[in-house]
C-alpha cells in the first residue's frame, strides 16, 4: 500500500496536480453562464473528469519528452521524470491513459465534446514541442488552458458562443502572461540549451512588458465576456478584481525576480476562484 501511495504522489508530482485550479474555475464559470446556474451533478463531475484528464495528459506528455531539458536545468532536475522516480515507460502509459479517458468523457458528455477530443488534444500536446523552435511557446501554452472555456459551454449547450470565445482569449493571455513571467527563472538554462523562450530571445525587461500587454489584452477579453454574455455588475466587478490582481502580481515580480513563486501560484490561483464565485453570484443576483 505504501508503494502504491508513493507512486501516486509521484505522478502527483509529475503533473503538478495541485495546479489544476488555474484551469478548473474558467470551466467552471462557462458552464454556469451558459445554463444561466446550475448545470447538474452529472456535467459536474465529468467537467471535473475532463479538465484533470487533459491536463495531466498535456503536463505528463510535457515531462515524457522533456526529460532531457530537465536533467539539466538545476530547477527540474529533481523531478520524478528525471531523478529515476518514474520510468518513461510508465509515463508514457500514464500519458496515454488520461488522453484515453478524456475521450471517454467527451463521449459520455455529448457528440460535439467527441468529435472536438482529439483536435484538442493535440492541440494541448503541441506545447512540448513549441518551445524548441519558437517562442511563441508561451502562447500556445495559453491557448490550451484557454480551451477550458470553450468545453465547458460544449458540455452545456453543444454550442461554440461568442461571449465563450472572449472568456477563452482572455484565460489564453492570462496563462501566457504569467508563463513570460515565471520563465524568468530559466533565462540563462534557456540560453544555454538553445530554448526558444521569450527571456532567452528577448530579455528580461521585454519579456515583462509583454507580460503586462497580454494581461492587458486578459482584462478587455474579460470585460467583452462580460458584455456579451448580458451579466451584471457582480461580473463587472470580477474584472475588476482581475486586474488588481494582475496589477499585483506585476508588482510583485517588478519588486523582486524571487517574488515569481508567489506572483505565479498564489495570485493566479486566487484570481480564478474569486472570479469564479463573482460569476455565481453575479447568476444568482440575476
Amino acid at each position: 500500500m505504501n508503494n502504491i501511495l508513493k507512486k501516486l504522489n509521484d505522478f502527483s508530482e509529475l503533473v503538478m496536480f495541485k495546479h489544476s485550479i488555474f484551469s478548473l474555475p474558467f470551466i467552471f464559470i462557462a458552464m454556469v453562464v451558459a445554463a444561466n446556474g446550475w448545470f447538474g451533478w452529472r456535467l459536474f463531475f465529468l467537467g471535473i473528469l475532463a479538465a484533470v484528464t487533459a491536463r495531466n495528459f498535456a503536463m505528463a506528455f510535457n515531462r515524457y519528452l522533456d526529460r532531457d531539458i530537465d536533467s539539466l536545468n538545476p530547477r527540474t532536475e529533481n523531478r520524478p521524470n528525471v531523478d529515476g522516480r518514474l520510468s518513461a515507460k510508465s509515463i508514457l502509459t500514464f500519458t496515454l491513459l488520461n488522453a484515453l479517458g478524456f475521450i471517454i468523457v467527451a463521449a459520455f458528455v455529448n457528440k460535439l465534446a467527441l468529435i472536438l477530443a482529439v483536435p484538442i488534444l493535440l492541440v494541448i500536446g503541441s506545447y512540448s514541442y513549441f518551445k524548441r523552435f519558437s517562442y511563441l511557446a508561451h502562447l500556445i501554452l495559453g491557448v490550451s488552458l484557454g480551451l477550458a472555456p470553450i468545453a465547458g459551454v460544449v458540455a452545456v449547450s453543444e454550442t461554440i458562443t461568442l461571449w465563450s470565445i472572449c472568456l477563452s482569449i482572455g484565460v489564453m493571455f492570462w496563462v501566457a502572461g504569467f508563463d513570460l513571467l515565471y520563465s524568468l527563472q530559466d533565462i540563462d538554462v534557456d540560453k544555454k540549451l538553445g530554448l526558444h523562450s521569450v527571456p532567452s530571445v528577448f530579455g528580461a525587461k521585454n519579456t515583462m512588458l509583454f507580460s503586462k500587454i497580454a494581461h492587458s489584452f486578459t482584462v478587455l477579453f474579460w470585460l467583452l465576456f462580460v458584455i456579451n454574455s448580458g451579466s451584471g455588475a457582480f461580473a463587472y466587478l470580477a474584472v475588476i478584481v482581475s486586474a488588481v490582481m494582475l496589477s499585483y502580481e506585476h508588482y510583485l515580480v517588478n519588486k523582486d525576480f524571487r517574488k515569481i513563486d508567489k506572483a505565479f501560484f498564489t495570485v493566479n490561483g486566487y484570481l480564478g476562484i474569486i472570479f469564479f464565485i463573482l460569476i455565481i453570484i453575479d447568476t444568482i443576483a440575476n
